[in-house]
Order: C-alpha cells, then structure tokens, then sequence
C-alpha cells in the first residue's frame, strides 16, 4: 500500500505527483531510501539514479543533481535534471562530457574554469553511475 507522497520536479516540468511506496536516492553523502514515516530531512543530490517503487513496479530516473526534502507531508525531489532511465542517450552524455572538457580547456578565468570542471565531473560521475 503506497503512502509515502512524492512531489517530483525538474524546471522544465512536474515529472511525478502522487502516493509511492519507497524512493531511493542518490544523497549526497551516500545512497539512501526514503520509506512512509522516514525523519525529516534535506540533502543534496549528485548524479545518479533515483528509483521510485509503486505497486510492485521500479522506475529508475536518471538525475543530474538537486536536492530532496523528507517532512510530514512526504518526499519532494528537486532535479536540476531529469530523464527516465530508459530515455536516457549515453551517445548525448558522451558528447557532453567531451564538451565540458573542452569548456574546461578554453576557460578563460579561475573561475570559469571551476565552473566548466564542476559540470564535467558531474558528467563523469553519471557516464560511471549508468555503465554499470
């Protein structure tokens, strides 16, 4: 019986409204679930794979990173980016990845280039999470 309540966003759209059984997500300081009646809390997302479970089916979202908030009301999951696993390109990721290095190539200020070598490691850290 599902009662845990998932608000689940991206800025492009709301992705998911509804009742769910268990979210795992991957938190910042490590992988964690989220069950009905799980202590509040807020934490950072890095990329990886969110994995809703609803009445006996598991759909694994890809998320670039964002953040997750636990209360009373129940779970909501801010991406920065998100796509169903089974939509996801990795020939798009590939590309990507060779973008940011050369992003972080050409930067032309310290601080362009921590921007630039932010996102590429964030890229990175999926092309490992999703080759596994």
């Amino acid at each position: 019986m599902a009662d845990l309540h998932l608000e689940f966003v991206s800025p492009e759209r709301v992705l998911f409204s509804g009742d769910v059984d268990q979210v795992d997500l991957p938190g910042a300081e490590g992988d964690m679930g989220i069950l009905p009646g799980h202590a509040p809390l807020v934490t950072a997302l890095r990329p990886g794979i969110v994995t809703v479970f609803s009445g006996g089916k598991r759909e694994p979202i890809v998320v670039i990173g964002g953040f997750a908030e636990v209360s009373p009301a129940g779970l909501t999951v801010l991406a920065d980016s998100a796509v169903a696993r089974a939509d996801f390109d990795m020939a798009t990721l590939a590309s990507e990845i060779k973008d940011a290095e050369e992003d972080v190539a050409d930067a032309k200020s310290d601080v362009a280039r921590d921007k630039a070598r932010q996102r590429l490691e964030q890229l990175q850290t999926l092309g490992h999470v999703l080759a596994l």
